[in-house]
C-alpha cells in the first residue's frame, strides 16, 4: 500500500462549499481532487494498492481528514467534481476521532497531521530533499506527504522535521503532478525498469 497525504491549508472542512466553485469557495478543493485522481487512477482502472488522504484545515470547523482507499472505493470517476462530491458528502456527516466510512472506500474523521504521522511512515516531498532516483524501492517510505499550493506552516514543519525528504527534480511542480511523478518512479522500480 502506498499512501499520499496532502494538506489542504485553505480547504473547507464543513461541506458548505459549492461544487461549481472548487478553487474559490472550496479553498482550492480543485487541487485536492486532482490529487485523489493522480493517486488512484490508471488509464483504465484504479490502483488498489493506493490510498489518498486529504487533511482539510481551512475551517470553519476543526481539522478533518478524508481518506480514499483504492481497493474498496466504488463509483468514483476520474474528474474533479466526482471526487469533490464524495468529499462534500463526507464532511456533511458527524465525524469523531476514528475514521467513519461514508461510502465504500471513503472515510472521514476529526483529526489532522499529528495523528496521521503516528499511523504511517511518511517521507516529505521537498525540492531540497535527496533525489528520488537515488533511492531504491526498499528505502522509500510507505507514504508521501505533500502540501497544497502553500508551503508547510511553521507548526507543520516542527511535526515533520525528522522525516526523510525527497526531491522529484529541479523544478517545483503541482502536488497532483508530483504524485504522478512519484507513481512513475515507484512503478519503474517495482517492474525492474531502468
Amino acid at each position: 500500500m502506498v499512501f499520499f497525504a496532502v494538506i489542504g491549508h485553505q480547504a473547507k472542512n464543513d461541506g458548505s462549499f459549492n461544487l461549481n466553485d472548487l478553487p474559490g469557495a472550496g479553498g482550492r478543493m480543485d487541487l485536492l481532487c486532482r490529487c485523489v485522481q493522480a493517486s488512484l487512477f490508471l488509464s483504465h482502472g484504479i490502483r488498489e494498492d493506493a490510498s489518498c488522504i486529504l487533511i482539510l484545515s481551512g475551517g470553519p470547523g476543526p481539522v478533518k481528514t478524508v481518506r480514499f482507499d483504492g481497493a474498496s472505493v466504488r463509483s468514483l470517476s476520474p474528474d474533479e467534481r466526482s471526487s469533490a462530491s464524495f468529499i462534500k458528502k463526507s464532511l456533511e456527516i458527524p465525524a469523531g476521532n476514528l475514521f467513519r466510512e461514508v461510502t465504500p472506500g471513503v472515510l472521514v474523521r476529526k483529526a489532522g497531521l499529528e495523528t496521521l504521522l503516528g499511523e504511517h511512515q511518511f517521507g516529505v516531498l521537498d525540492e531540497h530533499g535527496i533525489d528520488i532516483r537515488n533511492a531504491s524501492v526498499e528505502e522509500l517510505p510507505e507514504g508521501f506527504l505533500l502540501s497544497d499550493h502553500q508551503n508547510f506552516t511553521a507548526e507543520e514543519e516542527l511535526l515533520i522535521r525528522e522525516l526523510p525528504r525527497y526531491s522529484l527534480g529541479p523544478q517545483v511542480v503541482h502536488a497532483d503532478h508530483a504524485i504522478v511523478l512519484l507513481w512513475n518512479e515507484i512503478d519503474r522500480r517495482r517492474s525492474g525498469w531502468n
